[in-house]
């Protein structure tokens, strides 16, 4: 197995471009984590002869949780599966999560006569360290923008001056750290996309991953489109945004290794590479996908539904056995996503001799067309077919 994803379902407040499972409402937060350790506990039979190469905290919002309950389901999946030695642990979290506030330092100093401008210029050292303690050594940081204008009509619960804040010492304790950006914003510039580009940068970090804004059905954006509150997004806007970003981080040693992910060498994401790359992985958690190679799973999106469940000892999931139709489509999918391409040789070994045959015919359109190419007998997407990858997979998946 690759690794474990452990999806947290609660956020502080619902950005409107999420269509993400996660609740604003948190009385269910003790009893989740317990259910999250119970199922981690009840599925350990189902991948009892792999390794563990990787822990994932997704979200929602793992950077809602304590430091003893992160640290209380690391250890229950240490306890319950055989974990590589130093695994890649994952936690995304939100700025205004580890920019700790006033309140914070007030309530951990124990002096009574600690005066406000002293308080305004602390910072917890010892959170990120916590952290650390506990295994975690790597963040994956919501920043999504730099200035006030789109934090405000995402709907984001931190400000700009948080996110830089956060990231200025997240890099004291940290060299595995990946920040979220998203480009195609309404009313934002290439001019003002490039300068977001560009303060990442200048933190030194070592991956960005990067997506286009999308209208989500029933999201609040999808709802303030509709109102005439907010532009609808620009596909022409989000594609010039795209190439800016992508020149700009090839000009600063970026690698483009997945379609939505740069890194610099040595810095990808090993937990996403792998889903990737095909292999397996087990989700827990209400909302989260598993998968073993051959089938599906996926948990009900209610979280005291779940709970419920899980106490009762019973998994709240559906189970899709993939045909090997799916299997191929997803393998076209991920595949063209990324820098290692459709392996001709895979789809002969893995899928016969038929199915290197279609895939070749399929492709001869978008090859004449300059968007696919193939080298040392690997299908892959040219600069100019990137920002479409998606719709030229589809139209290479073979039908049931």
């Amino acid at each position: 197995m690759s690794g474990i994803y452990i999806h947290i379902p609660f956020c502080k407040q619902a950005c409107h471009y999420c269509d993400f499972h996660f609740s604003t409402n948190f009385k269910q937060k003790d009893a989740l984590v317990l259910a999250l350790a119970k199922e981690l506990e009840l599925r350990k039979t189902e991948f009892k002869n792999t390794t563990v190469k990787t822990i994932y905290f997704g979200g929602g919002t793992p950077s809602v949780l304590s430091i003893k309950e992160l640290d209380f389901l690391i250890q229950t999946v240490y306890k319950n599966y055989k974990v590589e030695e130093n695994p890649e642990i994952t936690l995304e979290a939100n700025p205004d999560d580890l920019f700790q506030s006033k309140s914070l330092h007030l309530k951990n100093n124990t002096a009574e006569n600690v005066s406000l401008n002293a308080v305004e210029n602390l910072t917890d050292l010892n959170f990120f360290q916590q952290y650390k303690n506990i295994g975690i050594n790597r963040l994956s940081i919501g920043v999504q923008s730099f200035f006030e204008t789109d934090l405000k009509l995402m709907n984001r619960a931190h400000n700009a001056s948080e996110a830089k804040k956060c990231i200025e010492e997240a890099v004291k304790y940290f060299n595995n750290i990946s920040i979220d950006l998203i480009y195609g914003i309404p009313n934002a510039s290439n001019q003002q996309w490039l300068e977001n580009i560009q303060t990442a940068l200048s933190f030194g970090i070592p991956h960005i991953s990067s997506y286009a804004l999308t209208v989500e059905p029933k999201t609040a954006l999808e709802s303030l489109i509709a109102k005439g509150k907010i532009d609808n997004v620009n596909d022409e806007l989000a594609q010039e945004q795209f190439f800016i970003l992508k020149d700009e981080l090839a000009k600063n040693g970026f690698e483009h290794y997945e379609l939505s992910n740069f890194s610099k060498s040595g810095f990808y994401s090993q937990n996403n590479s792998a889903y990737w790359l095909g292999k397996a992985y087990l989700g827990i958690g209400p909302s989260a996908h598993s998968f073993n190679g051959i089938s599906r799973s996926w948990n009900i999106k209610n979280n005291i539904k779940y709970i419920k469940s899980i106490n009762e000892n019973t998994l709240p999931n559906e189970i899709e056995l993939l045909t090997k139709n799916d299997r191929y489509n997803e393998a076209v999918m991920t595949g063209l996503r990324t820098i290692w391409g459709v392996s001709l040789n895979n789809i002969v070994s893995n899928f016969g001799l038929d199915y290197k045959n279609d895939i070749l015919k399929q492709s001869e359109k978008f090859i004449k067309e300059q968007l696919l190419y193939i080298e040392d007998e690997t299908l892959k997407v040219t600069t100019k077919g990137q920002f479409l990858c998606d719709g030229i997979a589809s139209q290479l998946f073979k039908i049931d």
